[in-house]
């Protein structure tokens, strides 16, 4: 009998770690042990969201008089966000929480409706509130990357939809970042991203910068 019992151990703890895990899961895993090497601080500015913010390692430099925790993960859509709302929002006591995400929805799937992902927005902005009930929570508009431009228009729509809906909620801002990325003829600027048109260069993230800070707190 103890060796029956034995082998259906091993087995459920081969079974256990042989399944593949969801996309993403090893982030989560990383940020949790980041927490626990150097527990978060309390009243910080929580970004949250997808490669625009995992790629701004140095964001601390860019708001040196702010306390930052960047919690940005790989190509992470709406519905990873979603999908693991408690791994990003429980260990955490922020004062604001900033989002950029939505892109990658669209990059997921070209033919995907803008009310779609302003849905998956919506949702996560209520996980946000019933936590967080009255905390700032910003959401930083989709850009338009050039490698993406066919996905503008449902982009451009997803954009106005999200903004009305922030002006109507308490204690949240829709922070729109496309005008400044543009020349003077209201064309994107290529020259603010880096050779696959889709991350940015430090000047993007210096743009960013200047229209992010006067929003936080």
């Amino acid at each position: 009998m103890k060796k029956i019992f034995s082998a259906f151990l091993l087995l459920t703890f081969v079974l256990f770690f042989s399944q593949e895990k969801p996309m993403f899961w090893q982030d989560i895993q990383r940020f949790k042990q980041l927490d626990q090497e150097n527990p978060p601080a309390k009243n910080a500015i929580l970004l949250v969201g997808s490669s625009s913010f995992t790629k701004w390692t140095d964001v601390a430099r860019y708001f040196p008089d702010k306390t930052i925790i960047n919690r940005g993960f790989g190509g992470s859509r709406l519905t990873d966000l979603n999908y693991y709302a408690n791994g990003l929002l429980n260990p955490y006591q922020p004062k604001q929480i900033m989002i950029y995400c939505g892109e990658n929805d669209f990059a997921d799937n070209d033919q995907l409706k803008a009310d779609v992902v302003v849905d998956r927005f919506k949702t996560f902005y209520k996980k946000i509130r019933s936590k967080f009930p009255n905390i700032e929570v910003d959401y930083i508009s989709i850009k338009y990357s050039p490698s993406r431009e066919k996905l503008w228009p449902q982009m451009k729509e997803a954009n106005k939809k999200i903004a009305a809906f922030m002006k109507k909620q308490p204690h949240s801002a829709f922070i729109d970042i496309t005008k400044v990325m543009q020349d003077g003829q209201g064309n994107v600027r290529k020259d603010l991203f880096v050779e696959d048109m889709l991350h940015m260069t430090p000047e993007g993230y210096r743009l960013w910068t200047s229209v992010m800070k006067p929003y936080m707190k």
